[in-house]
């Protein structure tokens, strides 16, 4: 049965007994057990790990730990071996023998396991690989070091330490006046200064004291996966940063919590409820907590997958039992929000930043970031920011930088640059809903004011990075169509408007475009914009809008040209085959689904272009170059 911890005294008591017994020297192989790296079988390596540890004369000398998401998940499976640092990459469960007898216990480097940049350099520590290198993890400080199910691991390197500072020192609005002047904005997409929210809630009238907290935890953007991997990795700071988002704002009512989590993640879901379960079990959950009479529990709602539930009104309403559809804005929910009671909605990320603030102090966090927030909390953005960066550049993975850090600092430093060497040619961020940005803004700071003043925004934290071979064309087609999909239908403007700016842009790709498609388009987003009632629709236009203010040629080409300069939007194109460079290996004819190409072999062949439904497959298989496509 875990320590049942009932004052501030007994927690720093038993926080100084996990520490005393934790040796830093010890050594620890530490297999990343994220979503990512269990695709890559992290979990059958985890368990070579185990069987290999329980056979080894080494046994009692090394501590096996399975950690959250590392991050580098290009490189996944990861194993970190502490105290040295030393990082392998893709490791295999054939590998395991090597490891703990010539790394683990003799300090030897297996070179093959290391990882190596473009230039073929080798890094031994993880510390010293440029993506690691690069970055302020502070957020995703503990990801890779403590085990996710451990409410111990979380409490040896401080956690409810901030908790226990807040119970046994401060007023709740003491609380509400640091998290404001930390000028901590919410990192889910909209940038709402998180300590204006708290003030207004706590604020809020309300009969009988109820009020309620939530976590979004309703990641739904694609290629997002930051909130996820918080989740996994370090479930209890978001525990902790909303127990005191509790204490803060409904103090002394009735707070009650929910954590609205995609029903996709199972992992996340499964750590949190037992994050959720070891707190209630140590008393961080429950009734006077810490001794301090603050009642406040947390519960789990699974969504259904519904992409617009990401929005704070209809989360709500999903929670309630309804379709999940927002509601006018007028109606604050800090005033009247779920069940009709004052309601604090905050996501992972931001609730996660809350313990870091009171344990480390206002200063130390205004010191990080851009602006001056020490009058105006909307007067800069502060903190880190986790991205999770993805597409055509080498180093995806999770990304934790500065407020303020360069897009080129990211995709070039961090990221390593583009794959194959291709060129860069742009990147979108904040999601579904964001802007994409050109090459000549590389250089741009990322905040949540500068990328709005660019036409795109910081949303929840998607960077997805694109290459010469990406039409933007077809980029903002995707886009457009995905958040048609996903629209709820309340609004007339955003229900009909994507499905006819879809239409639009699928007869540009097919080859139909005609004069003055351009315009159209952008009349019918600003209608869009200016009548739909929720961000979905408000922000839904940004990739449209921002692929035709910087890309705007490519849209004319397709138009005017009947062309595809990057040679995706099949109705553009035409493949044949080149006469020089065909050796007649015939592999291109045996893998056309339609039968169009023919030869015989060491003949160079022929493509019937009647028959050619531009698949891409005959150019993907060949070898010689010898496929062209135009």
């Amino acid at each position: 049965m875990p320590t049942k911890i009932k004052t501030a005294a007994d927690l720093a008591a038993f926080s100084e007994k996990i520490k005393s017994r934790r040796d830093p020297e010890r050594k620890v192989i530490s297999v990343c057990a994220g979503t990512g790296c269990c695709a890559s079988g992290a979990k059958k390596l985890a368990k070579a790990f185990e069987d290999s540890l329980a056979q080894s004369k080494h046994k009692d000398e090394i501590e096996l730990r399975q950690t959250g998401c590392h991050g580098f998940c290009e490189q996944g499976p990861l194993v970190v071996l502490h105290p040295a640092q030393t990082l392998y990459r893709r490791v295999k469960p054939e590998h395991v023998a090597d490891i703990i007898e010539l790394t683990v216990a003799k300090g030897e480097i297996i070179e093959k396991l290391q990882y190596k940049d473009a230039t073929g350099q080798a890094y031994e520590k993880e510390t010293e690989v440029p993506f690691y290198k690069n970055q302020m993890r502070v957020l995703l400080a503990y990801n890779g070091e403590i085990d996710p199910t451990s409410i111990d691991d979380y409490i040896g390197v401080g956690g409810y330490a901030a908790l226990a500072k807040v119970l046994k020192e401060l007023q709740p609005e003491e609380v509400c006046k640091q998290i404001k002047a930390s000028g901590l904005r919410g990192r889910g997409g909209g940038g709402f200064p998180a300590g204006v929210k708290w003030e207004s809630c706590r604020a809020a009238n309300c009969d009988d004291g109820v009020r309620y907290i939530i976590c979004n935890a309703d990641e739904g953007d694609p290629g997002a996966f930051m909130d996820r991997s918080l989740m996994e990795g370090n479930p209890h700071s978001v525990i902790e940063g909303m127990i005191i988002g509790a204490f803060a704002i409904g103090h002394p009512g009735k707070p009650a919590g929910y954590v609205y989590i995609r029903h996709e993640y199972p992992l996340a879901v499964e750590r949190l409820e037992i994050a959720l379960e070891q707190a209630r079990q140590m008393g961080f959950l429950g009734q006077d907590i810490l001794g301090s009479g603050m009642d406040f529990d947390i519960k789990i709602n699974k969504g259904g997958g519904a992409f617009v539930c990401g929005e704070s009104t209809a989360l709500m309403t999903s929670i309630e039992g309804f379709v999940g559809e927002p509601r006018a804005k007028h109606i604050h929910t800090v005033e009247s929000g779920l069940y009709d009671k004052p309601t604090n909605l905050n996501n992972v990320e931001t609730w996660a930043n809350v313990p870091l603030i009171i344990d480390r102090g206002v200063d130390w966090y205004t010191s990080i970031g851009t602006g001056d927030v020490s009058d105006n909390p909307w007067g800069g953005s502060k903190g880190t920011k986790i991205f999770a960066l993805v597409g055509k550049v080498n180093n995806t993975g999770l990304v934790e930088v500065p407020m303020g850090t360069s897009l080129r600092k990211i995709i070039f430093d961090i990221g390593g640059g583009i794959i194959d060497g291709k060129k860069f040619k742009a990147v979108q961020t904040g999601g579904p809903s964001g802007g994409c940005l050109p090459e000549s803004l590389l250089d741009l700071e990322v905040d949540f004011d500068k990328l709005t003043e660019v036409g795109s925004m910081m949303g929840s934290g998607g960077m997805i990075v694109m290459d010469e071979s990406t039409c933007m064309v077809d980029l903002a087609r995707y886009f457009i169509n995905f958040l048609a999909d996903e629209s709820c239908g309340k609004c007339v403007t955003c229900r009909e408007g994507l499905k006819q700016l879809g239409a639009i842009i699928e007869r540009i790709c097919a080859g139909d475009g005609r004069p003055g498609d351009i315009e159209l388009l952008e009349q019918l987003s600003k209608t869009i914009i200016a009548g739909s009632l929720c961000a979905l629709g408000t922000t839904a236009p940004n990739p449209l809008l921002s692929t035709i203010k910087y890309f705007r040629n490519e849209y004319e080409q397709h138009i005017n040209e009947k062309k595809c300069p990057a040679a995706v939007c099949k109705g553009l194109i035409t493949y044949s085959i080149v006469d020089a460079n065909c050796t007649g290996c015939m592999i291109c004819a045996k893998k056309c689904p339609e039968d169009a190409i023919s030869g015989k072999k060491k003949e160079v062949h022929l493509l019937d272009e009647s028959k050619c439904i531009r698949c891409g497959i005959c150019l993907d298989v060949c070898k010689f170059d010898a496929v062209r496509v135009e």
